[in-house]
C-alpha cells in the first residue's frame, strides 16, 4: 500500500505544483478550452446551476424577516338614543418581530442552503467530467478494436492465400482451404462487428455531449509513477463536493434545530393604534403587544429537529468514512491498472510477434493450418486483452485527477 501511494504521487507531484500556481488550469486527456463548455451546457450540470441562484434567493428570503408590517382600519357609528349619531374609527399598524436567536438561525440556513446546493453544482460537473472521461474512453477503445478487427481480417486474407499456394502445390488439403475460407468469414463478421461498436460509441458520446469533436480519437500517454508524496488524500477529501454536500446538509439540520429550540419562545407582535370616538370628541392613541401562548408541541418540535440534526450527522461520518475507502481504493487500482497495461502490452506484443513467425514458416511450408490458426487467435486475445487494460489504466487514472479537481477547471465551482 505504502509502496503504491510512493509510486502514484511521482506523476501527480509536478501537477500538484502547477494546480498550486493555476489552479485548476490543468489540461486533462481533452484540451480544457474544449471539456470545460461541455461539461458547462450538460443537462445535470445546467440545472444544478439553477438550483444553485434558487438556493440563493432562498438565502436571501430566510435573511429578510419573513414577518411584514400589517395596516388596520375600522369604521363604525354608533347609535345613541336621543343623541345624534356618532361616526368613528379607529387605524393601527402592527408588526411582528423575529427575535435575534431566530434571526442568526435563519441566516445560518441560509448560508448552509447555498453551500450545499454549491456543492451540489461541483458534484454535477464531477460527475459529468467522469461521463465525459469514461464515454470518451470507450469510444477510443471501440475504435481501436475496429482497427483491430481489420489488422486481423488481413491476417486471414494472408492466410487463406498461403493455403491456397500450398495447396496448389499439393502440400495442403482442400479441408485446410475450407478452413481458412471459414476463418476468414469468421473475421470478416467479428470486423462488421466492431464496426457497430465503434459506431455505438460514438452515438452514446455524441449523444452525451453534442458539442464534442471527433478529431480527439487518439489515447493519451500516462507514465509510470515513482516518487513519494502524501498529498493526495488530503486534496480529494477537501475537494469532494460530495463531502461537503454532506457536511453543509447537517448544518442546515443543525441551524434548523437551532431554530426549532428558539422557536419555542414565540415573536411578539407590536402596535400602534389611532382612533376617533363620541362623535370627534375623543382620540385614542395607544401602542399594543400581543404574544401567542405556546404549547407542549413547540418543545416537540424541537426535540424531533435536533434528533434529525443528529441523523444528518451519522450520515455524514458515514460518507466521510466511505469516501476515505474509495481514496484509497482509486490509488491502489491506479497502480495495479498501470502495471496491468505494462504486462499485458507485453504479452500483446510477444503473442503478436509470435504469429507474425507463425504466419511467415506456414507460407514457406513448415507448419500446420491449425497451429497458425491457434496462434493468430491467442494474438487476437491478448491485442484485446492489452487494449482493455490500456483503457483501463488510462481511465484510473484520470480519474483520479478529477477526483482530485486538477484538470479542466473543477477546483473553481
Amino acid at each position: 500500500m505504502k509502496l503504491h501511494l510512493t509510486l502514484l504521487a511521482a506523476l501527480l507531484l509536478p501537477l500538484w505544483a502547477q494546480a498550486q500556481s493555476a489552479p485548476g488550469m490543468l489540461d486533462g486527456p481533452i484540451p480544457a478550452p474544449i471539456a470545460r463548455p461541455l461539461l458547462e451546457q450538460d443537462p445535470s450540470v445546467a440545472g444544478a446551476r439553477a438550483t444553485l441562484d434558487a438556493a440563493r434567493r432562498e438565502s436571501n428570503i430566510l435573511d429578510a424577516s419573513p414577518y411584514e408590517w400589517t395596516a388596520r382600519a375600522t369604521g363604525q357609528r354608533r347609535r345613541i338614543e336621543n343623541e345624534a349619531n356618532s361616526n368613528e374609527w379607529n387605524v393601527a399598524l402592527e408588526r411582528t418581530i423575529r427575535l435575534p436567536a431566530k434571526a442568526a438561525a435563519d441566516r445560518k440556513l441560509g448560508q448552509a442552503t447555498v453551500d450545499e446546493a454549491e456543492a451540489r453544482y461541483g458534484e454535477a460537473m464531477h460527475e459529468a467530467a467522469r461521463d465525459l472521461l469514461g464515454l470518451w474512453l470507450a469510444w477510443l477503445q471501440a475504435n481501436a478494436n475496429y482497427e483491430l478487427s481489420k489488422s486481423m481480417q488481413q491476417f486471414a486474407v494472408d492466410n487463406l492465400a498461403a493455403v491456397q499456394k500450398r495447396a496448389k502445390a499439393g502440400d495442403a488439403a482442400k479441408l485446410d482451404v475450407s478452413l481458412a475460407q471459414s476463418d476468414l468469414a469468421e473475421q470478416r463478421r467479428q470486423a462488421n462487428e466492431a464496426k457497430l461498436g465503434a459506431s455505438l460509441a460514438w452515438t452514446q458520446l455524441h449523444s452525451r455531449f453534442p458539442g464534442f469533436d471527433g478529431q480527439l480519437a487518439s489515447f493519451p500517454n500516462i507514465s509510470a509513477l515513482t516518487q513519494d508524496s502524501g498529498y493526495l488524500q488530503v486534496r480529494i477529501r477537501e475537494q469532494s463536493d460530495r463531502l461537503k454536500a454532506a457536511e453543509a446538509a447537517w448544518r442546515s439540520a443543525d441551524a434548523q434545530a437551532q431554530r426549532s429550540r428558539a422557536e419555542r419562545t414565540p415573536d411578539p407582535t407590536f402596535g400602534v393604534f389611532s382612533g376617533s370616538e363620541a362623535r370627534g370628541r375623543e382620540r385614542l392613541i395607544g401602542v399594543s403587544i400581543s404574544i401567542p401562548i405556546p404549547s407542549g408541541s413547540r418543545s416537540e418540535r424541537a426535540i424531533q429537529a435536533t434528533h434529525m440534526a443528529e441523523a444528518k450527522r451519522q450520515e455524514l461520518e458515514a460518507i466521510r468514512r466511505q469516501i476515505g475507502a474509495e481514496i484509497d481504493s482509486s490509488i491502489v487500482t491506479v497502480q495495479s491498472s498501470y502495471d496491468g497495461m505494462q504486462l499485458a502490452e507485453e504479452s500483446a506484443n510477444s503473442m503478436r510477434e509470435n504469429a507474425r513467425l507463425m504466419q511467415r514458416a506456414y507460407s514457406l511450408g513448415e507448419g500446420d493450418l491449425q497451429g497458425l490458426l491457434l496462434t493468430q487467435r491467442q494474438a487476437a486475445a491478448a491485442q484485446q486483452g492489452a487494449l482493455a487494460a490500456k483503457t483501463s489504466a488510462i481511465k484510473s487514472y484520470y480519474q483520479l485527477l478529477i477526483d482530485s479537481h486538477l484538470i479542466w477547471g473543477l477546483e473553481q465551482n
